[in-house]
């Protein structure tokens, strides 16, 4: 369609999504332990199930909404990368480096077998295994795009990784008191096993300053296997189609991902002035809250209620999982306190 009715037909949902960015950020700024990401995809769901706001998320809002939850969520990727510095990386030694990678590895096997386990329809076990083992809703985007799925299929994991990410912000500062975790094993605990970047700071803070440098180290790792996961998860998706797509496939690797990837070679430059640096960050998490509201609206409940449980229980289990393996690699690596 032209540019200016394609405008007007997404500026309904796209002036939604924006007031329920500015609802999240208000509700995080009055209740700070309610996450701003948390809170979008809830704010979402409830845009999309209840009467009177789900017929405008199906009708007028859905195009705009629909250009949100793909569009904003790879444009945040993109800027995810001015975080990853290589030089801080390197920092962490290659040993290090390499048993993070293979933590990496495990962890998505891991949620993958238990996600079947639980017989999770389509392309969601891959999809959960990428966000819990790499870096929550961006790697869930990523992993999508390099397999072709719809944006609205991303919608139920994109909810899982959110949810519980944010419940390690208050589980795993009880678990570090009771285990009487030093705080560099506590960050390196939370780096390890934290979805999303903001939910590791927001974790890891809580052990202090030595806890959050660490962390946010050992998560950037992770992170940074964004584009070779998303890679791999796209030659897989091509070994096993064949040429029942008639040769027709998404890239291996995503305009955006490439992006993410340019955006760490900028960052590890140092050329950025820190005030640059801030606001990307900001923009990412606006974006990845305008996306995440717009996948909320896209979900039907009663469609979930016959699956949600088992996702649930299949995303509680295998980040038990990934908590307890990221403990035995903090409690190897890093000398005790």
């Amino acid at each position: 369609m032209p540019a200016p009715t394609a405008f007007r037909a997404n500026l309904p949902g796209l002036a939604a999504a924006a007031a329920a960015v500015v609802f999240c950020l208000l509700l995080h700024r009055v209740v700070p332990a309610v996450p701003v990401l948390t809170a979008a995809v809830v704010i979402g769901l409830a845009a999309g199930n209840i009467p009177g706001p789900a017929g405008l998320a199906a009708g007028p809002w859905r195009p705009g909404l629909a250009l949100a939850a793909k569009r904003f969520l790879r444009l945040g990727i993109v800027l995810l990368g001015l975080k990853v510095s290589l030089l801080d990386i390197a920092g962490l030694g290659w040993l290090t480096v390499v048993l993070i990678v293979a933590l990496v590895g495990f962890s998505f096997g891991a949620t993958y077998l238990v996600c079947r386990a639980f017989r999770l329809p389509g392309e969601e076990p891959v999809l959960v295994a990428a966000g819990f083992s790499i870096c929550g809703v961006s790697a869930v985007g990523a992993v999508a795009a390099s397999r072709g799925i719809r944006a609205e299929q991303t919608a139920v994991p994109a909810a899982m990784v959110t949810l519980c990410g944010t419940l390690a912000i208050a589980v795993l500062p009880l678990l570090s008191a009771v285990l009487g975790l030093s705080p560099e094993r506590f960050g390196f605990l939370a780096g390890a096993s934290v979805h999303d970047v903001g939910q590791v700071v927001a974790t890891a803070q809580t052990g202090g300053t030595a806890a959050l440098a660490l962390a946010v180290v050992v998560k950037l790792v992770r992170v940074l296997m964004l584009a070779p996961v998303s890679a791999l998860a796209g030659l897989e998706h091509r070994r096993r189609a064949g040429n029942s797509a008639g040769g027709k496939f998404p890239p291996l690797v995503p305009l955006f991902v490439a992006g993410f990837v340019a955006a760490v070679a900028l960052r590890t430059t140092g050329l950025l002035p820190a005030g640059l640096l801030e606001t990307a960050a900001l923009f990412q998490e606006l974006l990845f809250a305008a996306a995440l509201f717009g996948l909320g609206a896209s979900v039907n409940l009663r469609s979930l209620m016959r699956t949600g449980g088992r996702a649930a229980a299949a995303s509680l289990i295998s980040w038990t999982i990934i908590v307890a393996a990221g403990l035995g690699l903090a409690v190897l690596l890093v000398p005790a306190a």
